[in-house]
């Protein structure tokens, strides 16, 4: 029996096409449950339909994402989850993380999922993370049970502050997570 994988995905939608990849990679060595924020089922943008995005989760996980707080709320109760995954995570839900912010599905299954001292792997990607949300990578980083896919700077001339998880490294990351170990180097 496989393990139970919550991957939650938030809006960096740049990132949507080669994290929906890899989600298809790791559909073979987990059974994942979806969970998906609020902007990330309601925003189209220029990397494509909201709808279309849903589609390809739901075709690879066999199963609808959780969309609303109500359904993310008996993930933790219910111990639906071995291990949660937040690829792509915003630095927005970062924030919310690190200040115990609970208003969408993503934070919801999130809080619901640690009170069962489950690990949780952030897969960052954010264009201010060597600036104002370098404080909330640190808070999280020094929490119980939170770990980092290892970020690499992405575009180091026209976007000096950006950082983004090395997706390549999710299914590395999510097995050190298990044996309670941050895989190193965090920052690349």
């Amino acid at each position: 029996m496989k393990p139970k994988l919550g991957w939650c995905v938030t809006a960096s939608f740049c990132t949507f096409e080669k994290t929906i990849l890899e989600m298809d990679v790791i559909s073979e060595i987990y059974d994942i449950i979806p969970i998906m924020s609020f902007n990330s089922v309601n925003i189209d943008s220029r990397y494509g339909k909201a709808s279309e995005h849903i589609r390809k989760i739901t075709d690879i996980c066999g199963r609808e994402p959780i969309i609303t707080i109500e359904d993310a709320e008996p993930i933790g109760p219910k111990n639906m989850t071995d291990i949660m995954l937040i690829a792509p995570c915003t630095g927005n839900t970062l924030a919310k993380l690190a200040h115990s912010i609970t208003d969408t599905p993503v934070t919801m299954a999130i809080k619901s999922h640690l009170r069962n001292n489950k690990p949780v792997v952030i897969a960052l990607s954010t264009n201010d993370a060597l600036a104002g949300t370098m404080k909330n990578i640190a808070e999280i980083a020094n929490i119980k049970n939170y770990y980092f896919v290892p970020l690499v700077q992405d575009d180091i001339i026209s976007k000096p502050t950006s950082l983004s998880a090395d997706l390549d490294k999710i299914e590395s990351a999510l097995e050190f997570a298990t044996l309670g170990t941050q895989l190193r180097p965090m920052i690349v």
